[in-house]
């Protein structure tokens, strides 16, 4: 069982920036991958964010390409998503997820554990 607590979601204006932290705890494979996905009111989830078990390799959604950076820090068993130049688009509830498989995807069906999430708001 994997364990996964985000925290640092919060309100900013329009430009402004935001870190997000997912802490990973329990059972983990040796070798897994991490994502972020979103959901926005009335939307379906997507994905942000990935990266892969080694954290050489990283794979962005076009509408956050160039704004998020996702990283982790292997000591802390953390994953962070920075998001800078937010916009009122991005709000959303955001959620960490794992994946018991090396390599990131963009798809939901391939990660096996999920956070309660956080929510994000940009105001204009």
């Amino acid at each position: 069982q994997v364990q996964l607590v985000e925290s640092g979601g919060g309100l900013v204006q329009a430009g402004g920036s935001l870190r997000l932290s997912c802490a990973v705890s329990g059972r983990t494979f040796s070798s897994f991958s991490m994502g972020w996905f979103r959901q926005a009111p009335g939307k379906e989830r997507e994905f942000a964010a990935g990266i892969n078990w080694s954290g050489d390799a990283t794979y962005y959604a076009d509408s956050v390409k160039g704004r998020f950076t996702i990283s982790r820090d292997f000591a802390k068993n953390t994953v962070y998503l920075q998001m800078n130049t937010l916009k009122p688009e991005d709000t959303a509830v955001y959620y960490c997820a794992y994946s018991g498989y090396s390599s990131v995807s963009a798809y939901s069906n391939q990660y096996h554990s999920w956070g309660q999430g956080t929510q994000v708001t940009v105001s204009s």
